[in-house]
């Protein structure tokens, strides 16, 4: 495997780099390298917005009737740039807030041209991020020939924070940029220079590089970025180097090089290996890949249970949602993640592979304490088989955090409950944020199985949740709140689905301002 130059399309030609670090973030290239600074840094952790940027792929290689916007023959997504590691934009377009004067043969892209008359920029450093987030809005709707509505346009933005202009005008701005002639990207060129580079491209790539923070005798030590496409050649590289790092959104790993300053050696980079990015349904079974993004894991999921939406729009912003995956989020095993407890209510299994051995473990059983899974050496996440409910299944998924939206869970939840002639005939309670791990509330399940559904049982399990957890204090909550939030999300799950009068979710969810308007 011979190391190559990381090549992307950038700025109407195709970009070689070579020479930095594997884990030189997109954002650093741009201000720092290219001189490109229009796009700015603001957390570097993939929470503001204000490094937005728009990555394009061939859309054979990344299934757009999922997540991905499509224009002709690319598949587009808004990502952070701060998090996201250069090497994985080999084979890739990048397009930022400075390209899309050269998309319009007016002085500013209709986007940009509803920002200035809209006044939707004060102090301006988080208008790049917004104008790119609103660029992908405005390319998706346009293809599409259809408009948001104004809350659709508001989710959109959920991922790109502003401090100076409550976010009104840039709503407005949003309404105002459909009023335009409409500018369509030309995707021809940049299909025909990504698929200039694929052919040029060894299978697989790899990319090394010096990494000055870690000296040898001979000069620094040499990482490696490997990019494979197949999924038999992921599963024997990584029999060969178990003790890879293994890379997919980088929405965790790039903060541990950006605030932790830990050395993550060489990366195995999920994102180009085709079998892992599939969502594949059989019957009443979905199996999602390990390497699909979140967007597209979420929107496969709603699909046929639609009361997971709030969470899915709740679960980071759109430019971590693209880039991030549910395999990532459910391998890496954070206590507070929002995918895991969902998941374990819908009794998922995991399907994870070693070399060509595989096997299949059920989600409940696969963390073992902090941090710890039951992943053995050279073994990954291949897949998540969810058996899709039953119509009569009563299903919730709740998240309590100190912000709407793009915020961190303080306690997060998934309920599943089917009942028999008004009795619980079986009862799945995960909570995120009560333990050292997710994991399933077994005292309160006990509590309600075999019960009859009444307030009385709900009561009963409500109790019960003190034997489950013992949740910690921290910075997000006192584990007397995190218990008395656990304790009356079990009572709303409760008020929603009682036999008599229950309520909808839209009455008992906090308020949230909605404007089901179009915006033009």
């Amino acid at each position: 495997m011979t190391p190559q130059p990381i090549k992307f399309y950038f700025r109407n030609q195709i970009a070689r780099v070579d020479g930095l670090p594997t884990t030189t973030t997109v954002l650093d290239w741009l201000r720092i390298h290219a001189g490109r600074p229009g796009t700015k840094e603001g957390c570097a952790e993939g929470d503001c917005g204000a490094c937005t940027i728009v990555v394009a792929e061939l859309a054979d290689a990344a299934d757009p009737a999922q997540g991905a916007i499509r224009v002709g023959d690319l598949a587009l997504r808004p990502i952070n740039a701060c998090i996201r590691f250069l090497p994985t934009l080999h084979g890739k377009a990048l397009l930022t807030v400075e390209d899309l004067r050269s998309l319009t043969d007016r002085a500013l892209h209709p986007v940009q041209q509803a920002m200035v008359d809209c006044h939707a920029s004060q102090c301006g450093f988080c208008t790049p991020g917004f104008v790119m987030s609103l660029f992908a809005t405005y390319t998706k709707h346009i293809e599409a020939g259809t408009r948001p509505t104004r809350q659709q346009v508001a989710d959109d933005l959920a991922g790109n924070l502003c401090r100076c202009t409550g976010y009104r005008p840039i709503l407005d701005a949003a309404a105002k940029m459909f009023e335009f002639p409409a500018e369509h990207v030309d995707a021809a060129p940049i299909a025909s220079a990504l698929r200039a580079i694929a052919a040029e491209t060894e299978e697989p790539f790899v990319y090394a590089a010096p990494n000055p923070a870690y000296p040898v005798a001979d000069g620094a030590r040499i990482d490696h970025f490997h990019a494979p496409k197949t999924l038999a050649g992921l599963a024997a590289l990584y029999a060969e180097k178990p003790r890879a790092r293994l890379l997919a959104g980088a929405t965790d790993i790039g903060l541990w090089v950006n605030k932790l300053f830990r050395d993550v050696g060489d990366l195995i980079y999920l994102g180009d290996v085709v079998e892992l990015r599939a969502i594949e349904r059989d019957g009443s079974l979905l199996r999602i890949g390990a390497a699909v993004p979140l967007e597209d894991a979420w929107g496969a999921l709603i699909e046929t249970m639609p009361e997971l939406e709030e969470m899915a729009l709740r679960f980071a912003g759109p430019p971590v949602r693209h880039a991030g995956t549910m395999g990532g989020n459910v391998a890496n095993g954070s206590p507070i993640g929002d995918a895991a407890p969902v998941l374990m209510a819908l009794d998922a299994t995991l399907v994870l592979q070693q070399g060509v051995r595989i096997r299949r473990l059920a989600l409940t059983d696969f963390y073992l304490d902090y941090m710890r899974n039951a992943l053995e050496p050279g073994e990954f996440l291949h897949s998540i088989d969810v058996a899709l409910p039953a119509p009569e299944t009563h299903l919730r998924a709740y998240k309590i955090s100190k912000r709407t939206d793009c915020d961190i869970s303080a306690v997060s939840c998934g309920f599943a409950l089917t009942l028999r002639d008004d009795q619980v005939a079986s009862i799945r309670l995960a909570f995120g944020g009560m333990a050292a791990t997710v994991r399933r509330a077994r005292e309160a399940e006990a509590a309600l199985l075999g019960e009859t559904w009444s307030e009385t049982a709900i009561r009963a399990a409500m109790d019960a949740l003190g034997r489950d957890f013992a949740p910690l204090t921290d910075l997000r909550a006192s584990k007397d709140y995190r218990l008395r939030v656990a304790r009356n999300l079990l009572w709303r799950f409760w008020v929603e689905n009682r036999p008599i009068a229950p309520l909808p979710q839209e009455e008992t969810r906090a308020q949230r301002i909605e404007h089901r308007e179009a915006v033009a």
